[in-house]
């Protein structure tokens, strides 16, 4: 206990200096922290991947779409327990800046599929019976003030023109990490609209979802779908919903590790000042380890000394900066929802942050502590006055 009061007695002896370096140390560390969640977060929808599910698309691209004729033959492939199907929309409500994913589905199958939506039963039977019917995630809804029963207009991108909607159901998610910021509607809506406008664009979908009867078989069951439609005029590439998913991520991936380089630099930074800090407290405290040597510490002990107010310090900073990091990343998930519909900090997270802390501790301890340990009585004492 004794020991512990003396590192923070010493570790406090500059309070502006220390204050400031502790300040440092709690940006570093916030600025680790969101930066590492982001990186996180551009992973989220693979860990949330399901392995008994496997989306088949065009194996040309995502943009080319499949014939509707396809979920028939699919449901007869051995392995297949159901099959869904939908369309990217891109609807836009009002403004640009009002972005939120938006999907034409098979309600009924799809959500059979999906049970980390959770949606009262009464407004699911809602939303089932009624063709202009949309189910919407509750911080979408949130968002823009809307409640069930509410009349909404999108504008369509890759489906041009003005699309009318009623909210029928608002879900959540089973987990904090569901995305809670997705629109649903009918798919046979789409469909009947595009027979009246742009026949060429009926009856297709962007790409199927299929359930498996067992997660092992994803493999043979891949291959099957594949083979069916081997040598037609759309031939399918289908894959695991987190091969899926890994698919969009490494499109991103140069800047997924740009953003973790920047993350370590932040921590190289401050590892640097903190360094300065302890070498400034080593050099004006050199009289004190000499006189320490003279009354017969040993080297051990002033290393001790020096060593943990430097950890003292840069934990501080670094528990403060994890203190800070939590509302920083709810003030994140409140105003930039629309770009980060979950930004949870992870508890991984949370001892990155404090090992980073750790580690500019005991690098920025280092120089001070070899320094004070080998100072020569006689040149310490010199300096006395």
């Amino acid at each position: 206990m004794f020991i512990i009061k003396l590192l923070i007695r010493n570790a406090f002896r500059h309070k502006l200096r220390t204050g400031l370096t502790i300040v440092g140390v709690a940006i570093a560390i916030v600025a680790f922290g969101l930066l590492r969640t982001l990186v996180d977060l551009w992973y989220a929808g693979v860990e949330a991947s399901s392995a008994s599910r496997l989306i088949t698309r065009n194996s040309i691209s995502l943009v080319f779409p499949l014939p509707i004729s396809y979920k028939d033959r699919i449901r007869q492939v051995p392995g297949v327990r159901d099959v869904s199907w939908g369309n990217w929309f891109g609807g836009i409500y009002k403004e640009e800046k009002n972005f939120f994913p938006s999907f034409a589905v098979e309600p009924r199958s799809f959500l059979a599929m999906y049970p980390e939506y959770r949606v009262d039963p009464v407004e699911l039977k809602s939303f089932l019976l009624d063709r202009k019917g949309a189910m919407v995630g509750a911080k979408t809804a949130e968002r823009f003030g809307w409640k069930v029963g509410d009349q909404v207009m999108l504008r369509g991108t890759i489906f041009p023109g003005q699309w009318e909607f009623v909210i029928r159901g608002i879900y959540h998610g089973a987990a904090k990490s569901t995305d809670e910021t997705q629109f649903f509607f009918h798919w046979d809506y789409l469909n009947e609209v595009m027979r009246r406008t742009v026949p060429r664009r009926a009856d297709q979908a962007g790409y199927y979802i299929i359930e498996l009867k067992k997660p092992d078989q994803a493999a043979e069951v891949s291959l099957a779908v594949d083979a069916t439609f081997r040598n037609s005029l759309a031939e399918t590439l289908t894959e695991t919903e987190r091969a899926f998913q890994m698919s969009f991520v490494s499109m991103t991936e140069a800047i997924v590790i740009a953003i973790q380089i920047v993350s370590y630099v932040v921590i190289v930074i401050i590892m640097v000042v903190a360094a300065n800090t302890m070498a400034m407290t080593a050099r004006e405290r050199i009289p004190e380890y000499a006189t320490l040597k003279t009354l017969g510490f040993g080297g051990l002990h002033i290393a001790g000394v020096i060593f943990g107010e430097s950890l003292v310090i840069a934990m501080a900073g670094g528990v403060t900066g994890v203190i800070l990091t939590f509302p920083a990343a709810r003030w994140i998930e409140t105003e930039l929802s629309q770009f980060f519909p979950v930004f949870t900090v992870a508890p991984s997270t949370i001892c990155m942050d404090l090992a980073a802390a750790f580690i500019v501790g005991a690098v920025a301890g280092i120089f001070p502590t070899w320094r004070g340990v080998t100072i020569r009585i006689a040149e310490g004492l010199r300096r006395v006055g």
